[in-house]
């Protein structure tokens, strides 16, 4: 049975890398049209090429997809790519933020950073997932969403392409729900099934 989330959250995080646009793919096209609420999500790419998550996921999703751009005001109904080559932050307002500062676990976008600027302005009205993963990017993130009273997912380690990140975030303490991808995506069904 997947389990159910609380009504009171706002917004949802996703970090994935490695294995993370199949896990992608199962997750968000899962988002029903009159999903009520912005997704940011994090996905390790090479820092020099465009991006083309959002053009790829347009045509899988019934919610609309952007490529996140500077000092933009967050959306509800919509998913958030981050740029490669910047941190994506959530900002008073809330409004988008891009940034260019040090890599953070040897990556740009970071997890971790979107994690916590993102529990640090939604605190417990905020959904973290990670999900598939080579790299210990994510941990403290999913953390600090734990520590801010909002609900925290891991996706099962054994599923898992990698499951190095998912590991790591699991070892740096417990989540609130360990699931499977599958279930993954019926639970944000669920949740956009609700009023809002």
């Amino acid at each position: 049975m997947t389990p159910a989330l609380p009504s009171r959250i706002e917004a949802v995080v996703i970090g994935t890398s490695a294995g993370g646009i199949d896990a992608l793919s199962v997750v968000l096209p899962a988002l029903p049209a009159g999903f009520g609420r912005p997704v940011f999500v994090v996905i390790h790419l090479p820092r020099e090429r465009p991006s083309l998550l959002a053009s790829i996921f347009r045509s899988k999703c019934a919610v609309a997809v952007r490529e996140a751009q500077d000092k933009d005001p967050v959306e509800a109904g919509t998913i958030y790519f981050a740029p490669p080559d910047y941190h994506l932050l959530i900002d008073e307002g809330p409004s988008l933020a891009l940034s260019d500062d040090e890599l953070v676990n040897f990556s740009r976008p970071s997890i971790d950073v979107l994690f916590e600027s993102a529990a640090d302005y939604y605190g417990d009205r905020l959904l973290g997932i990670v999900m598939t993963g080579a790299s210990h990017d994510g941990a403290a993130g999913l953390d600090a969403v734990r520590r801010a009273g909002g609900t925290t997912v891991v996706q099962a380690p054994d599923e898992a392409q990698s499951a190095v990140m998912v590991r790591a975030a699991l070892e740096r303490g417990p989540a609130d729900h360990v699931l499977t991808l599958a279930q993954i995506a019926d639970m944000l069904k669920r949740l956009g099934g609700e009023a809002r």
